[in-house]
């Protein structure tokens, strides 16, 4: 019977004894896949962080560290693949732990924001969320059929489907600080988006745990 890990069909597959088995990502249609989506967050990274930069949004800056985050992290899960399951297991761990300190890390910029400064521009705000929004509707397509795997599969999927959430949650803030005046939805937006971060981290970190229990 042919190895089901290794073929480009990511559905789970019974082994001899009936036990299903999690996609591992070893397929090379996988691998290309995971290459053209950590060129789609380095390059939408690039274009938020200046956007981020140029008004001090808390917004725009969660959105444009969790580009870098994800590209960082997708070179992991690409590094990953076909290693043994506690190797893949701790990869998927690590990212879990990162999300959660970019998340705090967010929500800090956003409470430290809603003391000092002004409000951003926010056109500025809502063209670059929807710039993101659509640089990840084209990574959640290619994505879309390896949503379910192991811990270091899985990752890649939770943090494409956060950067959706992220990118509309952006793109509306922005057009309420424009109809306001007010930095405040902005503010609301980052603290939102941290608390989502903080969800998916715990959730990777429950499944790698236990995978890494399944495995010694």
């Amino acid at each position: 019977m042919t190895d089901p890990l290794n073929q480009d069909n990511p559905d789970p597959a019974a082994g001899s004894c009936g036990a299903t088995v999690k996609f591992d990502g070893a397929s090379p249609a996988y691998r290309r896949i995971l290459q053209a989506v950590i060129a789609i967050n380095a390059v939408a990274f690039v274009a938020v962080a200046g956007g981020a930069f140029a008004q001090g949004s808390a917004s725009l800056g969660a959105n444009a560290l969790d580009f870098l985050a994800d590209s960082a992290t997708y070179v992991i899960s690409l590094w990953a693949i076909g290693r043994s399951v506690r190797v893949r297991s701790v990869a998927a761990l690590a990212k879990g732990a990162s999300l959660a300190l970019l998340a705090l890390f967010i929500l800090g910029f956003a409470i430290w924001r809603a003391v000092s400064g002004a409000a951003p521009e926010g056109l500025v705000i809502t063209s670059l969320g929807l710039f993101g929004f659509l640089a990840n509707v084209f990574a959640a397509l290619l994505l879309v059929r390896y949503r379910d795997g192991d811990a270091n599969v899985r990752s890649v999927w939770l943090c494409t489907r956060n950067d959706l959430i992220q990118s509309l949650v952006v793109a509306g803030a922005g057009s309420l600080v424009w109809m306001t005046a007010s930095r405040w939805p902005d503010l609301i937006a980052g603290a939102v988006l941290a608390v989502v971060f903080l969800q998916s981290a715990w959730s990777i970190v429950r499944q790698s745990r236990h995978e890494l229990r399944a495995a010694t």
